[in-house]
């Protein structure tokens, strides 16, 4: 059979990402989605605080102005009005017009100097503009940004048609306002009360929104680069995740092909996130998996001899009983036959048990048992069938209650059943079979005694493999299938408990099965 581990030397290196092993996955996807929202949010709060404070910035110049203008015309008189007008206009790039408090325009710096600022008309801009209107129009709706009125000049040029100025004329103090042009760029607007009289400012601010516009661009470009690293980042998180579980469904193929005797799956002992976690899982099952195989392919063999001989001596018999007349003869082989047979039944009987035995288990529901009155009725079971010969059992109950495990009364009587068969087996005529059950810390101990002639130390292990029988010299051949202890160390390890035998300490021979489960209410 063609080798089948998998070499992971040139893979180990790539995963070798110190940090990768250190935090769970969720915390680190989380971390890297949240980051990219977080930065998308910061520079949406960003560029809405940089516009807002530059709108202000911008509104306090023209109120200023408009301020400065309304002191130097209502100190220089009305003759010198239009030249104030026509040199402040062409300074500030502003419109200045004067308005008595009737609403009748008094003075328009505009039929001075002629405009000094041109609303852009958006129909004849490129499709770069017409890109910007729409991102600020988006954006504006994302910070839930106050819709502006467009600015629209009247057609009847009075105070009236300015709510500003009506606001400043009525208050007495100076009233600002910001409005849409065509081409979205602002219009500020900026009234002021003069010696009975109102002066509006107003200007056109294209570079105001080219300003927001640059730093918008400005927060694209390092948006874009930040969701280059954002996939970038995700791509090499997703190798931290993809390639370790690549290595693991290549490792569980190989597995579930079975052409290779031993698979390694790889452990990942230096992450100990959730992907670490799967892949120690799914060694630890691969390993469980080849030993439970290895266990049913050593076990079919071992089924496959044990029948052999009783077959073969069956076959014999048969052959033998059909070409024999003499009846002393047919009736010795007749005694072989059903003998066995009845070998046979107890094989297969035994054999059925010892492969179930691990399923049973492993989907049983436990409940506690007193392992105290299990004994008892196990003794007086064997003194009912009188099958101890001239064996002695003794067995001094513990108090009610005080030696309790979990588990299935009906398989740890098998296996303590099995126990004392084995201990009956090898007691000399008359011997005295101990049994002894008491709590110590947090296990239950039970302690089978006899007097036979012990388990040899090199044997203290075999004899707990299946078909292992070596018995007594006087018993029946075929009495026994070497399955009990087998089946009685299964059904203990499925207990979550031990099983061992030593010599006896105090007596000069006999062995001492020794078997410890742990207690009902262990801490």
């Amino acid at each position: 059979m063609a080798s089948g581990t998998v070499s992971t030397s040139s893979e180990e290196a790539d995963l070798r990402l110190k940090w990768s092993g250190r935090f769970s996955l969720k915390y680190r996807i989380l971390a890297l989605n949240l980051l990219t929202v977080l930065l998308v949010a910061l520079s949406t709060i960003y560029l809405d605080t940089f516009r807002n404070r530059l709108s202000e910035e911008r509104v306090r110049q023209t109120r200023i102005e408009a301020a400065a203008t309304a002191s130097a015309l209502g100190a220089a008189g009305a003759e010198r009005r239009n030249a104030i007008l026509a040199a402040v206009s062409r300074s500030t790039a502003s419109r200045f017009r004067l308005y008595a408090s009737d609403g009748r325009l008094l003075a328009d710096s505009w039929r001075l100097t002629g405009p000094t600022y041109r609303l852009a008309d958006p129909n004849k801009q490129n499709w770069t503009f017409h890109v910007a209107r729409a991102l600020d129009r988006g954006f504006n709706v994302v910070v839930g940004a106050r819709r502006l009125d467009p600015f629209v000049e009247p057609s009847d040029d009075r105070l009236q048609s300015w709510p500003e100025a009506v606001t400043a004329r009525e208050t007495g103090h100076a009233v600002s306002n910001i409005r849409n042009a065509p081409d979205l760029t602002p219009v500020i607007s900026a009234a002021v009360p003069t010696a009975g009289n109102v002066l509006l400012v107003t200007t056109n601010d294209p570079a105001f929104t080219r300003t927001v516009r640059d730093q918008r661009g400005f927060i694209l470009a390092a948006m874009a680069v930040l969701i280059l690293i954002s996939v970038l980042l995700s791509s090499f998180l997703a190798r931290t995740i993809v390639r370790p579980l690549r290595r693991l469904a290549l490792a569980a193929h190989r597995v579930r092909l079975g052409r290779a005797r031993e698979v390694n799956v790889p452990r990942l002992p230096s992450r100990t996130d959730e992907i670490g976690m799967l892949a120690r899982a799914v060694s630890d099952m691969s390993q469980s998996l080849r030993q439970r195989i290895d266990s049913i392919e050593a076990f079919a063999a071992d089924v496959s001899h044990e029948l052999k001989n009783p077959l073969a001596s069956l076959r014999s018999a048969v052959d033998g009983f059909e070409r024999i007349e003499d009846p002393e003869l047919r009736a010795k082989l007749a005694a072989v036959i059903r003998d066995d047979i009845a070998r046979m039944d107890r094989l297969i009987g035994d054999i059925s048990e010892a492969a179930r035995t691990d399923a049973e288990l492993a989907r049983a529901h436990f409940r506690a048992v007193d392992l105290g009155a299990l004994i008892e009725q196990l003794v007086h079971s064997w003194e009912a069938r009188r099958e101890t010969g001239n064996a002695r059992i003794a067995f001094a109950r513990p108090r009610k209650d005080s030696a309790v495990v979990m588990g299935k009364p009906d398989r740890l009587a098998r296996a303590l059943n099995a126990i004392i068969d084995n201990a009956v087996s090898f007691s000399p005529p008359a011997g005295l079979i101990e049994i002894a059950v008491a709590r110590v810390g947090d296990d239950v101990l039970i302690r089978i005694d006899d007097e036979g002639p012990g388990v040899p130390a090199q044997a203290r292990e075999a004899i707990f493999n299946r078909f292992h029988s070596v018995r007594p010299d006087t018993e029946n051949f075929g009495r026994h299938s070497g399955l009990g202890l087998a089946i009685a160390q299964a059904i203990v390890n499925g207990h979550d408990g031990e099983i061992d035998v030593q010599d006896r300490d105090d007596a000069p021979s006999g062995a001492r099965f020794t078997i410890r489960l742990p207690a009902a209410d262990r801490e």
